[in-house]
């Protein structure tokens, strides 16, 4: 296991952030929010990039760095994120703005998640990140997959949750929602998977097309 956990810190090292993402990782520290990785952070960057994603949406704002490593990826995205915690949506909104991304793409919606997910509109978006409360993140897929579009990706940030769900002895309601989540998609044909171990484990989710018929 050594072997492959000096895998895992070169990984993370061999990310170097800009500026304006480190420095919100630091203002996210600084407040208790657990970011993204810088590692998890490139992952993003890259599935945006290649997606061509014009329409990218969050659950979970934090102060930026996720979506900071969004813009990265796809700088002329228009990011919608959802948290409940509006100082946290402001100062994220003064990283994208001082970062330069224009006003006209960032649509910040403060309120509790699981309210606003469902009055947004269906297969309206390219990427959908759940980075928000762990306890309800089966219902958070539920919606994401909803939202975003045929051959567009869900991201599942934490889904290894601290390094617990891979431990038997963990069984808390938390990795018990985790594992749920993880048996669920790796049965389900209505989408292709992967977990990356990078960060705190990201799980990967591309919508696939509907069978005929279905």
């Amino acid at each position: 296991m050594a072997g492959k956990e000096s895998d895992w810190k070169f990984a993370e090292d061999f990310v170097v952030e800009r500026a304006e993402i480190a420095q919100a990782r630091q203002h996210s520290i600084e407040l208790g929010i657990d970011p993204v990785s810088a590692a998890t952070g490139s992952q993003l960057a890259v599935i945006a990039a290649a997606a061509s994603a014009t329409n990218i949406i969050e659950i979970g704002t934090g102060v930026g760095v996720s979506g900071l490593w969004f813009f990265a990826g796809a700088p002329n995205a228009t990011l919608t994120s959802i948290d409940f915690e509006q100082d946290y949506q402001q100062s994220a909104k003064k990283a994208f703005l001082e970062s330069g991304v224009p006003a006209n793409r960032i649509r910040l919606i403060a309120g509790r998640a699981i309210d606003v997910l469902p009055r947004m509109n269906e297969q309206s978006y390219d990427v959908v990140l759940v980075d928000a409360d762990p306890q309800s993140v089966i219902r958070y897929v539920e919606h994401a997959l909803r939202l975003v579009r045929t051959g567009g990706t869900v991201l599942v940030a934490h889904a290894l949750w601290r390094g617990r769900v891979a431990d038997p002895a963990q069984r808390d309601d938390t990795v018990t929602g985790f594992r749920s989540l993880l048996k669920e998609i790796s049965g389900s044909e209505a989408v292709i998977s992967s977990l990356s171990p990078v960060g705190d484990g990201l799980l990967q989710l591309t919508k696939l097309a509907a069978a005929p018929g279905d």
